[in-house]
Order: C-alpha cells, then structure tokens, then sequence
C-alpha cells in the first residue's frame, strides 16, 4: 500500500548535478540526505560517493591511509582472489573494501524542489582512523541548542555511529564514536523525554539475532545506556531481511511516529512506520504491515543498486510530511505524505 506522492520533479538531483569534491574523482552516487531547516531554507546534507574514474580491466577505488590523505588502490578483475560481485563492497584476500568513499555535503532550496550549493558551507570529509573508508548516512536532529548530526563511521576494523554538533553548519563540534561496531542508523529525539534523551540505533550481530531496532537513553547525547530491542524482522514480510530507523521521530498526539525502513532477503527497501508511546517510547504501539512506499517508480527500480527506497530525514508543515529519499543508490527524491494517513494505515 503506497501512499507516498512523488515529486513530479524526481529525481531532484542526479551525480552529474554535482561536481566531485575530491579531485581526480567522479561522483558515482548521491545518497540518502539528513534534512533540516536552517535560516529560512530546506537544507539537505548529502551523502556523496566518489570513486576514479575506472579503466577496462581494473577497478579502482580511494582509501584514507594513515597519513590522512585520500590514496588509490588498483586491482586487476581477473584476480582470482578478488571478489566484485557486489557493486559496493569488493572482497580481497579476506579484506573488505567499499568501492566508493563517502564523504558528506550541504545544498540548500528556498522551495523544497530546487536545491543548490552555498561555498560557504564547505563538506565534511572522514577524518581519523575510524573513518577512513569514510562517513555516511546522516540523520539530523534539531535541538534547542543546535543540530545534532548521527552518521556511519566506515573503517577496516568498524561500522560505527559517530556525532558532530554545529549551530550553523559551518563550525563543527566532532564528539567521536558515541555508539560501538557494529551499529548504525542511529535518529535521536529531538527533545528530552522525562528528563532523559533518547535515540534509534541498529547494533547487529551475524551470528545470533539481526538487524533490528534498537532504542538507548542518555543524559548528555554522549552516554548511552539502558538499550532495548523494540522492532525486529519479519519472516514472509517486505522487512524481513533488515530493519534501521529513518530520519529523527515525529511527536504526534498519538505517539512518536517514526519512519523506518526495511528490506527483505532479495535486498529490496522499502518504507514503513513505527507508533512509539509518548512517555515510553521503548512501547510499540503499532506497526505498519505493508510498506507505506515501495521501489516503484524507475529511478527507484533501477541504479546503482536498485529497488531501493530508503530515507534519513524530513521536514513537517501541520499533518504534510515531507520526505527527501534516496532512490536506487543513486539519485536524490523528494515525496509527501499525509501523517494522519500514516497513521491511520497502522495496525
């Protein structure tokens, strides 16, 4: 059951919109954008992927070394110990790498449709050990004291949730890895509850349990504790496979309404919602059981990887939701939603 209404306008931005930020590279996807509003316009923070420009016969791809700086590893693909069946993760003598590096980067729209860059808000590339495959998948969160920004950390030795903390998006406040390996989709409530702050994360374990959705409190955004398991997979079900938070969840009268994505085992995304009691957000109160929007247009079905839609952020005008989503890997959308209808399609 698709409610989503499209941009007639998608995709709103496609790689070759962009200029590569790193040089001597080219932009192979624009994904999934944390969103906020910050002075009077729409700001989504894109996460951009770049790679060399590849030769027959090889395949390359960029690395943070040691030293910081952005290095090229070549592999010829007729290594017999190469594995490249993936787009996005190659295998080699036992060592994952990603075939992208990403990196974060600001655009602004004055109408919600057309976005655009400002100089002035330069990008946030991966910086250290832990985020030398590079940094992805930001979800923002607005505070009373700023903006609060979740992503992936990606590193030989971990995926973790790192935070930076800005007023202006401009002058970062980098506070490190706040949730361990392995974990990820990581939304925080953008407001305290019962004096406690809370957020979504997605710790996951290949040997006992899954990807699920998890929920933690703190007192700072730094410290988190008291973690508990509120949304699992479904067997048979479109989520069947993985389940990860969306962008920060959306006080309503009838509880915290969060939009969640999930997959199922042919590795097809799609969207559904989550009611979380408003005192106790650790107490599910409903749950979608069909997607409230599916890969169904063609620039979700196909891409870099396709039958994807997946999204880290919105922004809400009364009962309009509206979500900006990254569709096939690749491009860059936008759709609305009626949060009364969402709410209403939840049993």
């Amino acid at each position: 059951m698709d409610i989503a209404t499209r941009f007639k306008e998608n995709p709103l931005l496609r790689p070759a919109d962009l200029q590569p930020g790193i040089e001597g590279m080219e932009i192979t996807c624009l994904l999934n954008p944390g969103v906020c509003r910050m002075n009077g316009k729409s700001w989504l923070l894109l996460r951009v992927a770049e790679r060399p420009k590849q030769q027959e016969g090889m395949i390359s791809f960029p690395l943070y070394n040691d030293r910081g700086e952005i290095e090229i590893m070549h592999f010829n693909q007729d290594d017999p110990r190469l594995d490249a069946s993936d787009p996005r993760v190659i295998r080699y003598r036992g060592q994952d790498y990603l075939t992208t590096l990403s990196y974060l980067r600001w655009v602004y729209s004055e109408d919600d449709i057309h976005f655009q860059e400002d100089p002035a808000y330069p990008p946030i590339y991966g910086k250290g050990a832990l985020e030398s495959f590079g940094i992805e998948d930001c979800r923002i969160a607005t505070m009373d004291d700023g903006f609060y920004l979740t992503y992936t950390e990606v590193s030989p030795v971990a995926v973790g949730v790192g935070m930076i903390i800005t007023r202006d998006g401009r002058e970062l406040r980098r506070k490190g890895m706040i949730f361990p390996p392995h974990n990820k989709d990581c939304a925080l409530f953008e407001e305290k509850i019962n004096n406690h702050y809370y957020a979504l994360h997605r710790p996951s374990s290949p040997e006992l349990g899954g990807n699920y959705i998890w929920i933690a409190e703190s007192p700072d955004r730094i410290h988190w504790g008291n973690h508990r398991c509120i949304a699992v997979t479904r067997e048979g079900s479109w989520d069947s496979a993985r389940v990860g938070a969306g962008g920060p969840p959306i006080k309503t009268d009838e509880g915290w309404l969060e939009i969640y994505h999930g997959a199922d085992s042919d590795h097809r995304y799609c969207l559904g919602a989550l009611l979380l009691d408003l005192q106790d957000p650790s107490k599910v109160l409903a749950r979608s059981v069909d997607p409230i929007m599916e890969p169904t247009a063609p620039y979700e079905q196909t891409g870099f990887f396709g039958n994807v839609v997946f999204t880290n952020g919105h922004h809400r005008d009364g009962d309009r939701l509206t979500i900006y989503y990254g569709a096939s890997d690749e491009v860059i959308c936008g759709a609305r939603f009626s949060i009364s209808e969402i709410l209403n399609s939840l049993t």
